[in-house]
């Protein structure tokens, strides 16, 4: 049998993500397994494990094709823009992110995270999902105690307060339009939502 390219490899490995996606999407983390993912993948199981020691490490895989860390959000607004404030960073940031949520993929990815995987055998949903709300809320508070710093947050509005109040916004936002993205645009919805936020949150004198 000839020795597969590095690139063979990477187009194996992608094609059993995109398989699980949509498995794990139809049937939920849990009531999918391995054998079925290769099936729908048009490969044997034995594929499934050259590239993943278990689902469980699927799974992260999968996460991690969406996964933007909230720093580097941040870095990339900076990076193509020239704004100088903490808040508008922060703002932007948050708008681009709910942006990339919408993309197909991503979307599905995260429906799969919040509303079809169970607790399963390695994979732990809310400990998935606090580790990510925590590396989110550590990111808005750092940015917040900056514009804190700088006069620019309301007098009695805390960072903690801000940022907690910025994470269950976009939380519930997100979580709404998951249970029906037909319902509205979360890009469009999410903009005038998160812009009306900052405007109550920021200190005009």
């Amino acid at each position: 049998m000839p020795r597969r390219t590095k690139a063979e490899a990477e187009a194996t490995r992608e094609a059993l993500l995109d398989a699980a996606e949509e498995v794990f999407y139809d049937n939920g983390v849990a009531r999918t397994s391995l054998e079925q993912i290769a099936r729908h993948a048009g490969m044997t199981r034995g594929a499934v494990y050259w590239h993943f020691k278990n689902k469980a490490d699927l799974f992260h895989a999968l996460l991690d094709r969406v996964r933007m860390p909230f720093e580097e959000m941040m870095d990339e607004v900076r990076d193509t823009t020239d704004v100088d404030s903490p808040l508008e960073t922060l703002r932007l940031a948050c708008l681009n992110g709910l942006t990339r949520i919408e993309q197909p993929k991503s979307r599905r990815i995260h429906a799969i995270l919040l509303h079809r995987c169970e607790f399963f055998s390695d994979i732990n949903p809310l400990e998935m999902q606090n580790r990510l709300v925590e590396e989110c809320q550590a990111g808005m508070r750092e940015q917040f105690r900056y514009a804190h710093e700088l006069g620019l947050l309301k007098p009695h509005l805390s960072p903690d307060t801000a940022s907690r109040l910025l994470q269950a916004t976009l939380g519930g936002l997100i979580h709404d339009w998951l249970r029906n993205p037909e319902r509205f645009s979360l890009q469009e919805e999410g903009r005038e939502v998160v812009n009306t936020l900052f405007r109550l949150m920021r200190y005009e004198p």
